[in-house]
């Protein structure tokens, strides 16, 4: 291997700061982290990758970032997060190796990108999934804690000064929690479910066993399950595959009072299908991350329904994140240098 193969010129296409920079070159020494942060659209906020979008660079600077990108063998994030950028990079920089996208949900970005073939079986590409894992996980948990112990009832008696006769909650280690997807994230939640009591099944397309899952559940089986656990928590990705996964048939074999927090891609749940079963009380409290369409739209009824929490997207913004997804690239450059599988490489026929 000539000397040349043994480094590796990355490019920060995103805001990193000149800190994590190092930082990367410490943990790696054989990678060359290039960056202009003058360049760079500035963050308004942790792990606000791609910037602000009022910022605007000169037709000299957007010059200097695109010769800064098309230098790169990998990149640390997809240029401005943008899709576009992405495939003009690919096409304008044969040498590029390998991309880090800083989503964990980075797979869509890619092929929004309408890649051909052959760049993605020359390029690598990665998420951050996993790095995330821990927060959306505590907000699955906050979210099944809210619906068993009844959160908007407890709000609305506060509201109204009323005082009423005493009522029972539900108890997490009386309940059977299904996890749908047993990816970084839905570990992360079986973990956490798993050391409060709960039970705790899991679909899975490998089969393979995940600490504190009492059941594998395959995802022909879905349906049948759903009629005995008492709360469902979503983390899929978004994909061809997992579009509407959770729909009306879904919903209809739930049992009433179920459960449902959502911290995976909005697209795998039918929202309309979701509202119906709220009104039905099928799902008797949902807490929701992420939706079909982001922002959510003024007008939907997700926002005034009195049994559903929102969050807008933020559940796994974390101002460690960033040094997190640096030490990633560190940890999958070596990596790649040494000739060895990344971690969370994407699936470039689903994408995920």
């Amino acid at each position: 291997m000539v000397e040349d193969e043994k480094r590796l010129r990355a490019v920060a296409a995103v805001p990193l700061t000149e800190e994590l920079c190092q930082l990367i070159e410490e943990l790696e020494p054989r990678v060359e982290m290039v960056r202009d942060h003058s360049l760079v659209h500035p963050m308004r906020g942790p792990a606000d990758w791609s910037g602000d979008p009022d910022h605007r660079r000169t037709p000299a600077q957007q010059a200097a970032f695109d010769a800064m990108v098309d230098s790169a063998d990998a990149l640390f994030g997809i240029p401005d997060v943008d899709p576009a950028a992405l495939a003009r990079t690919v096409a304008a920089n044969p040498a590029l190796r390998w991309v880090m996208t800083t989503a964990a949900g980075g797979g869509a970005q890619v092929r929004a990108a309408g890649l051909q073939r052959a760049d993605l079986d020359r390029i690598v590409f990665t998420t951050s999934a996993g790095v995330h894992g821990a927060p959306l996980a505590e907000f699955a948990v906050f979210g099944v804690m809210a619906g068993a112990k009844r959160l908007p009832r407890l709000l609305q008696d506060q509201r109204d000064r009323i005082w009423p006769d005493r009522w029972e909650m539900c108890q997490i280690d009386e309940m059977t929690v299904l996890v749908v997807g047993l990816g970084g994230i839905g570990a992360e939640c079986a973990r956490r479910f798993h050391a409060l009591g709960a039970r705790v099944w899991g679909t899975t397309r490998s089969g393979e066993p995940v600490d504190g899952v009492d059941r594998l559940v395959r995802l022909d089986e879905l349906v049948e399950a759903l009629s005995q656990v008492d709360a469902i928590v979503v983390t899929l990705p978004g994909t061809e595959q997992t579009h509407h996964l959770i729909d009306g048939g879904v919903f209809a074999a739930v049992k009433p009072g179920t459960i449902l927090a959502s911290v995976g891609r909005g697209t795998v749940i039918d929202e309309a299908a979701l509202l119906s079963a709220l009104d039905d009380g099928r799902i008797a409290f949902a807490a929701l991350d992420v939706f079909e369409v982001e922002p959510l739209d003024a007008a939907s009824p997700l926002w005034t329904h009195p049994n559903v929490l929102i969050s807008p997207h933020t559940a796994a913004l974390s101002s460690k994140e960033e040094e997190r997804i640096a030490r990633r690239f560190a940890e999958d450059a070596a990596r790649l240098l040494d000739g060895h599988r990344l971690v969370s490489e994407v699936d470039t026929v689903e994408f995920y």
